[in-house]
């Protein structure tokens, strides 16, 4: 009945759609409210997370050792390149280099290959993780984390409105 009378009795369609916007939102809830809270939650979790992980800032010995762990490639390749032009300004020093080298024995040959795989492998290895980006488990652990000490969600809805054609028929019957 109040439906009839909201729409035919002066409220018109402005009353039908203040009437079904409270309904929507006495269902729904404060849609902006929730948004503001999930992004303060979310900042703050970003916070703390980047003060946890940021990198401590260098000293004079970790930028050394960066320096030495950068060394070997070039030193390698530089080499390499060294060995060849050594052949063609003394060929016979390099043979007679060239044949110590053969008389290495086969195990230290192993073992020289074992550490320089480790090495190398060891570091490509790194930059494929970094590149991977993080763990799902581990994100997924900050995650739960996160959630159990997150405060509980005090936003309350607005109470429902009493609604008028149900209290109409209530009197109806009633009568």
């Amino acid at each position: 009945m109040s439906i009839l009378k909201m729409i035919f009795g002066g409220g018109g369609v402005t009353g039908v759609i203040d009437a079904g916007t409270r309904a929507v939102a006495t269902v729904r809830g404060d849609q902006g409210a929730r948004d503001e809270q999930q992004l303060a939650t979310r900042t703050a979790t970003l916070d703390q997370i980047a003060a946890e992980f940021g990198r401590a800032p260098k000293n004079w010995f970790d930028s050394f050792v960066d320096g030495l762990n950068r060394l070997p490639r070039p030193v390698l390749a530089f080499s390499t390149v060294a060995l060849f032009a050594y052949a063609m300004i003394d060929p016979v020093s390099f043979s007679a280099r060239m044949q110590g080298i053969a008389l290495i024995p086969e195990p230290l040959w192993w073992l020289m290959g074992t550490i320089v795989a480790f090495y190398f492998g060891a570091r490509e290895a790194s930059h494929f993780r970094a590149a991977r980006g993080p763990d799902p488990a581990a994100v997924a652990a900050v995650q739960a984390a996160v959630q159990a000490i997150q405060p509980p969600d005090t936003s309350t809805p607005e109470p429902a409105t009493q609604n008028a054609a149900l209290l109409d028929w209530k009197n109806e019957a009633a009568t």
